[in-house]
């Protein structure tokens, strides 16, 4: 083992899950559903915190995950969460209510986030979080800026894709949409942003103007 294995499993017990949180993690391995790990989910519930965040976003309700750690780090904060899946959406109603969380915090909205995501309220929302269709990251991301303040966060997973991203030889779709986002992003002058190795990559973007 090395080092850099020894301090990942070390972040990883660091970040105690709730019996919600183990309940949601099951039914996506049950279902095949990949989400992030406990680290990150940490990372979001700091940031939450951090912004004091009363209007959060989540592209991708899964069985809960995501959502649920990001309430933890603001547990007054008003949920918005947007999946094409309406039974995983139903199976994670529960889970925010077990976890103590009123159900009108939680407003889960079934649909396509490309379609959803220009019809929300422009500068309303403190963190947006997206985990959808890899494929789409790309296009999400202007529409996830538009809807942040001024210091508000967007968060993205998964973008160095199994290491595939930081290869340039790796040409497949999935690939190729988050070097297209990261591209973009790095070229803006109106945000800040970092990438984290947590997880498969997390992407932290501030809005800065």
């Amino acid at each position: 083992m090395t080092f850099s294995e020894i301090d990942a499993r070390f972040i990883t017990e660091f970040a105690d899950e709730t019996r919600a949180q183990l309940t949601a993690r099951s039914l996506a391995h049950e279902h095949g559903v990949h989400v992030i790990p406990a680290a990150t989910g940490a990372h979001y519930a700091a940031l939450a915190a951090a912004t004091q965040a009363q209007n959060i976003v989540e592209v991708g309700t899964g069985f809960g995950v995501s959502g649920l750690w990001l309430l933890r780090g603001a547990p007054q904060a008003i949920l918005t969460s947007i999946d094409d899946g309406y039974d995983r959406q139903e199976q994670a109603k529960p889970l925010f209510v077990a976890a103590g969380f009123a159900p009108n915090q939680i407003r889960l909205i079934t649909g396509r986030a490309s379609d959803v995501l220009p019809r929300m309220n422009e500068t309303s929302y403190d963190l947006v979080v997206i985990d959808g269709d890899p494929a789409q990251i790309a296009s999400y991301v202007p529409q996830a800026l538009r809807l942040i303040r001024v210091g508000g966060v967007l968060l993205a997973p998964h973008v160095l894709w199994k290491g595939d991203v930081a290869d340039p030889a790796k040409r497949g779709t999935v690939p190729s949409a988050f070097r297209a986002m990261l591209a973009a992003v790095a070229e803006s002058d109106d945000v800040t942003a970092t990438i984290s190795p947590l997880g498969d990559g997390l992407l932290t973007v501030t809005k800065l103007r």
